[in-house]
């Protein structure tokens, strides 16, 4: 059974930064795929970063490319989403997930793990 958890979200300025981790309970693999997404009240979740834990496969969304970082520490089970440069429009609830690939090196198109989200909430 796999179970994550977020931890780390808050309110900033806006060109403030802050890191939001997710703690990952369960068969930890290279196979794993892992990232963050985020949903805005009244609109659709959208992928902000993934990537593929045995390497080769990071996405970033257009909009953070250059801000945000997503890392992993396999010590500690933990992926992290650096944020920096924050605009009041990453506001969000942020959520990790992550699902197991089919294929080496390719994450798949949907997760099936999700965590319980942590908000971040940036003003001007």
């Amino acid at each position: 059974q796999v179970q994550l958890v977020e931890s780390g979200g808050g309110s900033v300025q806006a060109g403030g930064s802050l890191r939001i981790s997710c703690a990952f309970f369960g068969y930890f693999d290279s196979t794993l795929c892992m990232g963050w997404f985020r949903q805005a009240p009244g609109q659709e979740r959208e992928g902000v970063a993934t990537f593929y834990i045995g390497g080769r496969s990071t996405y970033y969304a257009d909009s953070v490319k250059g801000r945000f970082t997503i890392s992993q520490d396999n010590a500690k089970n933990t992926v992290y989403l650096q944020m920096n440069s924050l605009k009041p429009e990453d506001t969000a609830m942020y959520y990790c997930a992550a699902a197991y690939s089919a294929v080496t090196g390719t994450c798949p198109d949907e997760y099936n793990y999700w965590g319980q989200g942590t908000q971040v909430t940036v003003s001007s």
